[in-house]
């Protein structure tokens, strides 16, 4: 199989679908691999580096989508014309369709087979390639919560582990899965006060077993959210309904009532978002204002560390990427819904009903 991987020519996107370790791999196993030229140059991996592990470097976008059979990225498409795929042509990316009809509608037409990594599933029913992101957007969560809740930023003025005799900053995630989990590990080492809600009583246990006695633990319900919500100074996001748009857990009316200079971080946005006041922002403009709070809802959040989340992710995808490679478009071939019916089943997805408090995973 030729595989192709693009250069990613979103605003403040660094990350790359292909270490030159992973080319490697491919091409000792027979397949092919072009890269375009500086794919790698902003999370410092030189194409003379791509080139010694087999790959050959190429101009343009345009022909890594003319040539390759398989393109491997590490973000959704920019619907620009040289970001075209073909029919049969098979895109390794995540896509994030529930919240972008729009973009699902594209994809189907085209008769490409996409394989959206956050769709992809474990025989355990697992994500394992949507968790590397959730495991860096949980930790970056709470430095970008402690970052804003400083006062020169516009937040509160807390420091998020107090000091003796000095309450520390309350911290409430939404969603005990990989982001919360994440989130908690540091919000504790921070040494703040931190509550996650959650309706798994099992995820709950099981991060009770982890953290112990300093965590606090809350079932999730309507009340629940709305008492913490409110008394918090720094609200994590961090809630999944697989392929479909997350519930919108934090109204509006939780967002007025919530202290001036508090701080929301929606991880969840690029599923739609879990806060009724959330809507996508970038690195460049990160943050806006509402009713005195402040919202954080970038939607690639491990962008701003690329370097990590692009060896993160080539760590996970490997094993799936080949599998999908030697079996070509059999149905499930890389986990989850047959390959073809990904975009689809994506797309369709977001029109069910989300059903409560699920954590990102």
């Amino acid at each position: 199989m030729l595989i192709g991987v693009p250069t990613e020519i979103k605003v403040r996107e660094y990350r790359v679908g292909l270490t030159p370790a992973n080319v490697r791999e491919l091409t000792e196993h027979g397949h092919s691999v072009i890269v375009q030229a500086g794919c790698g140059q902003g999370v410092g991996l030189i194409d003379a580096l791509y080139e010694a592990a087999g790959a050959t470097v190429v101009a343009t976008g345009q022909e890594i989508y003319a040539q390759a059979q398989m393109v491997v990225k590490s973000r959704s498409r920019s619907r620009k014309s040289a970001d075209s795929c073909r029919r049969d042509q098979v895109l390794f990316t995540y896509l994030h369709l529930a919240p972008d009809p729009v973009q699902a509608r594209d994809l189907i037409e085209s008769g490409a087979v996409c394989i959206a990594y956050e769709t992809v599933t474990s025989d355990s029913g697992g994500l394992p390639l949507l968790a590397p992101m959730s495991e860096v957007a949980g930790r970056m969560s709470i430095q970008a919560g402690a970052y804003f809740l400083e006062k020169a930023h516009g937040g509160l003025g807390v420091l998020l582990g107090g000091v003796p005799g000095v309450d520390p900053a309350k911290v409430v995630v939404l969603g005990g899965g990989v982001v919360g989990t994440h989130a908690v590990h540091i919000a504790l080492g921070m040494a703040a006060d931190v509550w996650v809600i959650d309706r798994n009583v099992d995820a709950l246990r099981a991060l009770w077993r982890q953290f112990g006695r300093p965590l606090n633990t809350v079932f999730s319900t309507r009340a629940a959210i709305e008492q913490h919500c409110v008394s918090a100074d720094l609200v994590i996001g961090g809630v999944l309904v697989p392929g479909a748009e997350a519930p919108k857990l934090v109204t509006a009316e939780i967002v007025r009532r919530m202290k001036p200079g508090s701080v929301i971080v929606d991880v969840a946005i690029d599923q739609g978002g879990c806060c009724e006041t959330s809507r996508p922002t970038t690195h460049d403009d990160p943050t806006y204002v509402v009713d005195g709070v402040i919202h954080y809802c970038v939607t690639n959040m491990p962008g701003a560390v690329p370097r990590t989340s692009t060896f993160a992710l080539n760590k996970r995808h490997a094993a799936v990427r080949a599998r999908a490679g030697q079996q070509g478009l059999s149905p499930g071939a890389a986990g989850g819904p047959p390959p073809a019916q990904r975009a689809e089943h994506t797309a369709r997805a977001r029109d069910q009903p989300g059903g409560g408090l699920r954590a990102r995973t």
